[in-house]
């Protein structure tokens, strides 16, 4: 069965859905200002890999990720931009899709919107309001922190700890507050400012009552797994169980889980917009191929920090040459074997053994590093069964099969070379199509032949092309 450690209790438990065979999960999404760094990638990638092995595993996963579209460093990025803070969201949460896209990590089943769940927000404030657990000061609307007994818990952090660290805070809103602890549920509009009309004056939502109501309005009160990165476990995830317990009486989430930090240079900094020391991942993806970001990003346990570096992309780009060198040579051999054993009964056993092995290790706390061992010991042996003089033709594609599966639950696919012939025949056709001025014909089959890893190249001489290495 599967383990998972639970920050909540600090130790792996027995994985135990809501409802069997089917999960309820909710990973925090981005805030949409800029572009996302390569620490924000982990996360979205960390959880997509989670949720791959989970339906591998024969789960119905619905997977809902928001995007937080009303937020201070919005607004900030419309004034400096010059357009309106709708337009910035709109602008990231695109680059967001077309960016993880390329990381081929699966669209969410709902992505949602802050500004869709506004009035959802509202009402679930004001019950706030009236079961005592929030009150309002000049059009602001904060929560009682002490009011709830198990605030501290998730960060396990106690409430005195807590305290000193909130009375060194300045500035008007600490002033209004009843208590250092407490946080806004709801902020009075600013001239100039996006706002919506409510109880206590125009106004928009704090962040962490965000994701409690678009969470529960999703997947219901209580949901199987809520992650997100380690900097969201305090104050973001912990005030959600606050707000959201106190609203239905029901525990908010049964498994929290974090990802690592991504880490760069010789220190292992913590890479952050707010230290200035990111990398984005739409800049990352026109210098490096997708692919190997991906094997970076999905093949370290996801509670281990990575460390970034061009040494770390290298050995990561080595390695998944490695495993795309045995799906060729496997490939190559079934087609090309001249005699076949009617079955392999024996072979297919051993082979089934790494695959037991790799959800072993998986199935514990999900060790993306312990299941990739497992998976370069199953290619080394794929690689020497192809090299015998008599191979079974359904062993090898067996192994074909179970490799491929595996290797898309880190979001890998390998694709069968095209053949020189197919290439010229290609570039023949494209040629013809320039010729008629069928431009958008050209296009396309140099974008066929781009995503089969061939460069093409005009020259006065004709066209050249080569293999992407």
């Amino acid at each position: 069965m599967i383990k998972i450690y639970n920050t909540l209790t600090r130790k792996k438990e027995m994985f135990q859905p809501i409802t069997p065979g089917k999960i309820k999960m909710y990973v925090c999404g981005p805030t949409v200002y800029n572009y996302i760094h390569i620490g924000n990638g982990r996360s979205t990638v960390s959880f997509d890999t989670i949720r791959r092995y989970l339906e591998f595993r024969g789960y119905e996963v619905e997977y809902v990720s928001n995007f937080t579209d009303v937020d201070d460093k919005i607004i900030r990025a419309a004034k400096e931009l010059e357009i309106t803070t709708p337009e910035v969201a709109e602008r990231f949460i695109k680059a967001f899709k077309e960016d993880t896209a390329k990381l081929n990590v699966k669209p969410a089943d709902h992505h949602p919107k802050v500004v869709d769940y506004m009035q959802d927000i509202i009402d679930f404030i004001q019950v706030l309001i009236d079961k005592d657990y929030a009150y309002v000061v000049d059009g602001d609307v904060y929560y009682r922190t002490r009011k709830f007994p198990d605030y501290g818990r998730l960060s396990d952090q106690s409430i005195d700890e807590l305290e000193v660290g909130a009375s060194k805070r300045t500035g008007i809103e600490q002033q209004l507050k009843e208590d250092p602890l407490d946080f806004a549920l709801w902020k009075n509009a600013k001239k100039g400012e996006i706002s919506w009309e409510s109880p206590w004056g125009d106004g928009r939502p704090g962040w962490h009552i965000e994701c409690s109501v678009m969470a529960t309005q999703l997947l219901g009160d209580t949901i199987d797994i809520h992650g997100g990165g380690q900097d969201l476990e305090f104050p973001h995830h912990e005030n959600e169980i606050a707000q959201s317990q106190a609203k239905t009486g029901k525990t908010f989430a049964n498994y929290w889980m974090h990802n690592g930090y991504v880490t760069i240079g010789e220190d292992d900094e913590k890479m952050s917009k707010s230290l200035g020391n990111f990398v984005t991942v739409h800049d990352i993806l026109e210098q490096i191929d997708p692919q190997v970001i991906r094997f970076f990003l999905s093949t370290t346990q996801y509670r281990r920090p990575i460390r970034y570096s061009q040494k770390t992309l290298a050995e990561a780009s080595n390695n998944l040459q490695r495993l795309k060198n045995t799906y060729e040579n496997v490939v190559f051999r079934f087609n090309d074997a001249k005699s076949s054993l009617a079955d392999d009964i024996d072979n297919k056993k051993e082979f089934n053994q790494f695959i037991d092995q790799f959800i072993q290790e998986m199935d514990d706390d999900f060790n993306a590093a312990n299941g990739m061992t497992v998976i370069y010991e199953m290619a080394k042996w794929m690689n020497r069964y192809a090299e015998q003089s008599v191979v079974s033709y359904e062993m090898l594609d067996f192994a074909l099969e179970h490799f491929t599966e595996i290797m898309a639950i880190f979001g890998i696919e390998f694709k069968e070379n095209i053949a020189d012939e197919q290439v010229e025949q290609l570039i023949l056709e494209r040629n013809e199509a320039r010729k008629n001025k069928e431009f958008e014909r050209s296009d396309e089959i140099r974008d066929l032949l781009k995503e089969q890893g061939i460069i093409l190249e005009d020259t006065p001489q004709g066209t050249r092309w080569k293999r992407q290495s």
